[in-house]
This record gives structure tokens, C-alpha cells and sequence, in this order.
């Protein structure tokens, strides 16, 4: 049984009772347009135990280094209101480690699987990626986070430059699946470096990562978190992702987006879409609710029911006759 066949039979009368979900990333065909968020469903099959993992548009798993890493120290989580903040570190067991414990268990399951890679430097994003190789026929797509400290340039992280992004573009081109950049929302132009990334080869982008954040114990003037400061997610971030989104759209219109940050229900999701993303990603909810992501997708049916929408595609980039100057 799929899961629109577990849908509610309630409908507003006179309205289709099949919505088409299906959405166009690029060249990757999804059956609906509601993904993980990478570091938020862990390396493999966690959610499983929740719901069957291939309701989903696609599973991206926590992102990989070419070495296994241990992560920054505890705690690794506050909340915020409206929000929260982590400073995980990026823990992993490396893509060897992943292919041997977590992609078996991924596969068995029939997720459309995307994995996230990242890096220290260029080099590591090229070993990383050429460790993927034997493997891509199980993946729909990598996604590239870009937004991770660049220590060839201590100055930024990859996403705060255009030729950085680029760098590491042109360093996974033997990667034969589609490519997603991962782009950080703590630059001051980032459809620029959108643009960039479209240009060396990302056949989307992803917006945004988090905010960068801090904390601080008011009696002992130190950060909450043990790595320091973090990265802020969820609600009280969404406009701001929703503006990224919506200004890359904008300024590149044939490059596809996908959108993340602070994704809790439909009408998030529909306000992407409009904003011009063709598929979005649900991360801090799924802490709260592990079933979050296939509630989100029953909701959105329910949405486009009430509201006459046959297709959810007919959502994208309508915000585009109008919107912010």
C-alpha cells in the first residue's frame, strides 16, 4: 500500500481526489517534493522504524567525510525560541564506514537515497567523492556541503565564495549523478554564489544551511554548547531561507532549488515552493516528531485538495509576478 493510498478519503467537494505530488529536481524525478534535511535522519535507516522510507521524496543522510570524525565535544544542542542551535560537529563514520554498516540497510529499505559530503579542504572533497563512485547507482544525487571551514582559506567557509564553491565542484566531477551545492546563508549575496555554483557544474542548489549562533551561560560567560558557537535552525529561521530561495529564483531561474529551514507543515512547504524551490528538505522538525516528513506530505495532498491545486508543480515560482524588491 503507498502512501497516498493511506491518505484521509475527505475532500472538499468538486475536488480532485488525487493530487499529483511528483516534482522535478533537475535531471532526479522525486514522487513528492518532501526530503530529509542532512545531519537531522541520521546515516542510514533510523527513521525506518517510524515509516517506510520510500513515502519519501528522497532520504538524505548526515553528511560524510572521506575519514571517519568524531565531532565536537557536548552539548551539542540548545533550544532557542522558535528554534534551536548544534554544534555536532559533523560526526560521521566515513564513506567507507557508511558503505559497509548503513548503506545495506538503505537499500533494503527502497529510499531514494541522497548522500551529503563534506570537506576540509578541496582535496578532501575530491577523495570523499571518489570514494562514492563504485556506489552511485544507488543514489539519486550527492549533495555538496559547501558550508564547512575552508582551511586552505582560514578567512570563510567554501559557500562564502563563488570560486571556492566552484573548486569543489570541479574537484567531484567524476561523480556521474546529479550534484546539489548546499549553499550557507551568512553571506551577503548568495545568489551570486549560486550563480557560480549552476556555472561549474551543481545541478541544484540547496537553501540554505543554518545561521550561524551563539549562546552564552550568564553566569560563567561561557558558550552553552561545547564546540562554542553553532548553527541556528528551525521556525525562527524560515524567512530568511525563504528569502534565499526566493532571490536565487530570481536571479537564476533555470537553476532548480531546494529548499530547507524551519519547515514544520504544509503551508511551509507550499510557501517554498511559490518562493521558487522545486523540492524542500525538513530537518529541526524531525527532532520533535520523527514522523514529521510524511505527516508534511499527507498535509500538502490535504492543501492542494482544499485549495484546487492539481499539481504541486503548478506552485512553483508563482510568487514571481511579485514578491520582494
Amino acid at each position: 500500500m503507498s502512501l497516498l493510498d493511506r491518505l484521509p478519503a475527505r475532500r472538499p467537494s468538486g475536488v480532485s481526489a488525487r493530487v499529483d505530488l511528483a516534482a522535478q529536481v533537475g535531471r532526479v524525478s522525486l514522487p513528492n517534493p518532501v526530503m530529509t534535511a542532512s545531519g537531522t535522519a541520521g546515516h542510514g535507516a533510523e527513521l525506518g522504524a517510524y515509516f517506510e522510507l520510500d513515502a519519501l521524496g528522497a532520504l538524505v543522510v548526515k553528511s560524510l567525510s572521506v575519514m571517519p570524525w568524531e565531532g565536537n565535544p557536548g552539548p551539542r544542542v540548545t533550544p532557542l525560541p522558535g528554534a534551536m542551535m548544534n554544534s555536532v560537529g559533523l560526526q560521521g563514520p566515513g564513506v567507507s564506514g557508511w558503505i559497509e554498516h548503513e548503506l545495506p540497510a538503505v537499500r533494503r529499505s527502497g529510499a531514494r537515497l541522497v548522500v551529503s559530503l563534506w570537506g576540509r579542504t578541496v582535496e578532501e572533497y575530491r577523495d570523499a567523492a571518489q570514494a562514492l563512485v563504485d556506489v552511485q547507482d544507488d543514489l539519486i544525487a550527492v549533495e555538496l556541503n559547501v558550508s564547512c571551514p575552508n582551511l586552505e582559506d582560514r578567512r570563510k567557509m567554501f559557500a562564502h565564495s563563488g570560486s571556492s564553491v566552484a573548486e569543489v565542484l570541479d574537484a567531484t566531477s567524476m561523480i556521474e549523478v546529479p550534484r546539489w551545492a548546499k549553499l550557507s546563508p551568512n553571506v551577503s549575496d548568495i545568489a551570486s554564489i549560486a550563480g557560480a555554483a549552476g556555472d561549474a557544474g551543481a545541478d541544484a542548489v540547496t537553501l540554505t544551511n543554518t545561521l550561524l549562533g551563539l549562546v552564552l551561560d550568564p553566569v560563567t560567560g561561557q558558550p552553552v554548547l561545547g564546540g562554542g558557537g553553532g548553527g541556528v535552525s528551525g521556525p525562527a529561521m524560515r524567512a530568511v531561507a525563504l528569502r534565499a530561495v526566493f532571490d536565487v529564483s530570481a536571479a537564476h531561474p533555470d537553476l532548480p532549488v531546494i529548499g530547507v529551514g524551519g519547515i514544520a507543515n504544509a503551508t511551509d512547504v507550499v510557501q517554498y515552493l511559490r518562493a521558487g524551490a522545486s523540492a524542500v528538505q525538513v530537518g529541526t522538525a524531525t527532532f520533535a516528531d520523527p514522523r514529521a516528513t510524511i505527516r508534511i506530505i499527507t498535509e500538502l495532498d490535504e492543501w492542494c485538495r482544499a485549495h484546487s491545486v492539481a499539481s504541486v508543480a503548478d506552485l512553483v515560482r508563482t510568487a514571481h509576478s511579485g514578491g520582494p524588491q
